[in-house]
């Protein structure tokens, strides 16, 4: 069987309270991962700042930009530069008071190859983000690039099995999930270990019933009260874990992916043949009383 190899990137990172520091990074590391092969290239959730939602600060709505933006620009211009595809997921401000959390996919020509918009807005002690973002709008979504088809969920998202077939079924080949996630005060000692098992489990959860390659790339180091855990991986259609970063440090990674394998692996665990469609009509509902 003919070969179709894709080198995927994920961007493992801190981040200062400079936006334009962070960018600037940003783009070195895009520099860095190219050299080394990586085709198409993930940042993590709100790359280019801290994570604003610990707090409800009017003032964080600063970071937001527009889309086309500065920050869409400049990394338009290096992923036309190196011929790499790059998922840049930021703070959209699309109106005066109507703001998402949002992932545009770039091209290796430049373009804009689409955008999703986080569906699954979350509210939880360090993580205000229902007071900062408006659900998304556009649904789940794969986009064709240059070098494989691309589905985006963020952070969030990676807990709802549904939003990961709809993007499977959009026709992606590889999912990416760009991330926040670590441990709040007083958790890591008891719950730590669990905690990160648990989304790590999640997401290869993915991989497997939809048969496709997972990368999530999380931040890294303390950031205000939390502790951002790191460890980013790329999972193949089989849930296996291909590569894992560091918990404590900032780390590329780099995964070749034969894109053939998801091929491979629908054909000898055929979920997609085997689906009841005609049974499924109660999951839009909130919950079903009967």
């Amino acid at each position: 069987m003919k070969s179709r190899t894709v080198q995927i990137g994920l961007l493992q990172k801190s981040c200062s309270e400079d936006p334009s520091v962070n960018l600037e990074q940003a783009i070195q590391s895009i520099r860095d991962i190219a050299k080394d092969g990586a085709q198409v290239i993930c940042l993590q959730e709100v790359f280019n700042t801290q994570y604003p939602c610990q707090s409800e600060d009017h003032a964080n709505f600063e970071l937001a930009e527009p889309i086309p933006g500065p920050t869409t620009t400049a990394i338009s211009k290096i992923a036309k530069e190196l011929g790499v595809v790059v998922v840049v997921p930021l703070f959209e401000r699309r109106a005066p008071g109507l703001y998402h959390n949002t992932a545009v996919v770039i091209d290796a020509d430049g373009s804009i190859a689409g955008m999703y918009r986080k569906m699954h807005i979350p509210d939880d002690p360090l993580y205000y983000e229902k007071f900062y973002f408006t659900p998304g709008d556009l649904g789940f979504l794969a986009f064709q690039t240059k070098f494989a088809k691309v589905g985006v969920c963020i952070c969030w998202d990676q807990w709802y099995p549904e939003a990961a077939r709809l993007t499977a079924m959009k026709g992606a080949e590889l999912l990416f999930y760009p991330t926040a996630i670590g441990w709040i005060p007083g958790e890591k000692a008891e719950y730590g270990e669990a905690q990160y098992s648990a989304w790590q489990t999640m997401i290869r959860s993915h991989a497997i019933a939809n048969g496709l390659f997972v990368g999530a790339p999380n931040r890294v180091g303390p950031e205000g009260e939390i502790e951002f855990w790191g460890g980013s991986f790329v999972a193949d259609p089989y849930g296996k874990v291909l590569e894992k970063a560091s918990h404590e440090t900032e780390q590329n990674i780099i995964v070749s992916c034969d894109l053939e394998l998801i091929n491979t692996a629908r054909t000898h665990w055929p979920f997609f043949r085997d689906r009841r469609i005609d049974a499924f009509a109660d999951l839009q509902k909130r919950w079903n009383e009967d």
